[in-house]
């Protein structure tokens, strides 16, 4: 997909109401705790944001994920876009999630941000983040921060609209003790579960309620 058009579809699709990820949730059979409840805990979640940057590659739009490295965590080894939790100096979360971006991959750049994606309580490590869409001419130089980023993954948005990327495995999901069908998405042979799937089916219903595939 031309980084023009996907450009132009998310400045349209990021102003109207959003999808949600309730479809998505219904294939594996579960549902997450909703925002407002996940809002009243005590002590609150602890916001994060993370950046979807959209940049060119050949003409064509690209975005980067990356590989956390293994370490006793929830998160251990997982795929997801760069981001973090908010600092107390981080003036708001826009901030949050670039300044993370660059932390995390190295990378200066110009973003333009096109707005942000749902809201994500994620359970296990009790915090809510939000996902900011990017856009940027270029990508500089990547030098990843090897003690949060096991690797990048430079991946085409036409990729993340194939159909056939969409599967499903038993995984354990802890906020139900137990092993369910999950849905994922296969991305370069990795597995893309949880929170960061949950972003991806989101920036797929919205390029295909504006006239892209998804």
């Amino acid at each position: 997909m031309k980084l023009t058009v996907a450009e132009q579809a998310l400045r349209t699709g990021l102003r109207s109401p959003l999808p949600g990820h309730d479809a998505f949730l219904e294939l594996s059979g579960y549902k997450r705790p909703d925002l407002e409840a996940a809002m009243r805990l005590d002590p609150p979640p602890r916001e994060s944001a993370v950046l979807i940057l959209l940049y060119p590659n050949a003409d064509e739009a690209y975005t980067l994920l990356m590989r956390r490295p293994t370490y006793p965590g929830v998160h251990s080894g997982q795929i997801a876009f760069p981001g973090g939790r908010r600092e107390p100096a981080d003036p708001d979360l826009r901030s949050t999630a670039l300044r993370e971006f660059l932390e995390e991959t190295g990378a200066q750049v110009e973003a333009t941000l096109l707005g942000a994606l749902s809201p994500i309580y994620i359970p296990p490590s009790r915090s809510l983040v939000t996902p900011y869409v990017a856009v940027t001419p270029r990508l500089g130089p990547l030098s990843p921060d090897p003690r949060e980023v096991a690797a990048l993954l430079e991946v085409p948005l036409e990729l993340l609209l194939r159909d056939d990327i969409l599967r499903r495995r038993e995984q354990h999901v802890a906020i139900m003790d137990r092993k369910v069908q999950v849905p994922y998405f296969d991305v370069q042979g990795e597995v893309v579960w949880g929170a960061t799937a949950m972003m991806i089916a989101e920036l797929r219903a919205i390029l295909g309620r504006h006239g892209q595939p998804a």
